[in-house]
């Protein structure tokens, strides 16, 4: 179980790294602070407004916190990652049904270009981009990286959980 915890550790570190990319790219490759507010302002200028980020942040802290809590072993990890999976859904739901950015027009299609397919965030993370990982499955990439994340949880949840052993009555604990 100790492996597990830590594969599992790794992995919500490296998916809230993957959503984190494209505001941490820009320090990566040795710009400044000032790199980076320009590119979040271009982001916000594109049409992701204060939800859309707060939303964005909060899920890639609570992923963050959720990975430290699970390598200490603690079983509020289950807790902060589904908080961070459910700011995480809405995010991905609003952006890829049109809610926040207008990603899809009335007939439910993906308009590529829609101001929230154009933006780094979304080509990077929450949207789901046409001909991807789904396309060749006829299967909406949304529905399959929010059910394996759903996976994710409960295997957090099954590595978290307290062990109590039985003792009968008048047993010493040892």
């Amino acid at each position: 179980m100790k492996i597990l915890r830590i594969v599992l550790v790794l992995a919500v570190l490296a998916y809230a790294g993957w959503l984190a990319w494209p505001f941490l790219s820009p320090f990566l490759e040795g710009a400044g602070m000032d790199a980076a507010t320009t590119r979040a302002g271009a982001e916000a200028q594109v049409g992701l407004d204060l939800p859309v980020i707060a939303l964005w942040v909060g899920a890639v802290v609570l992923y963050l916190v959720a990975a430290l809590l699970l390598g200490s072993g603690n079983p509020r990890a289950a807790v902060a990652y589904f908080l961070g999976f459910m700011a995480d859904a809405v995010l991905r739901l609003a952006i890829d049904r049109g809610g926040f950015g207008g990603g899809s027009d009335a007939g439910g299609k993906i308009d590529p270009n829609a101001p929230s397919m154009q933006s780094t965030i979304t080509e990077g993370g929450p949207a789901a981009a046409p001909g991807g990982l789904g396309a060749d499955l006829g299967v909406d990439p949304t529905w399959l990286v929010l059910g394996a994340l759903v996976v994710v949880g409960l295997l957090i949840v099954m590595v978290t959980r307290a062990r109590r052993r039985k003792r009968t009555p008048g047993q010493l604990s040892i």
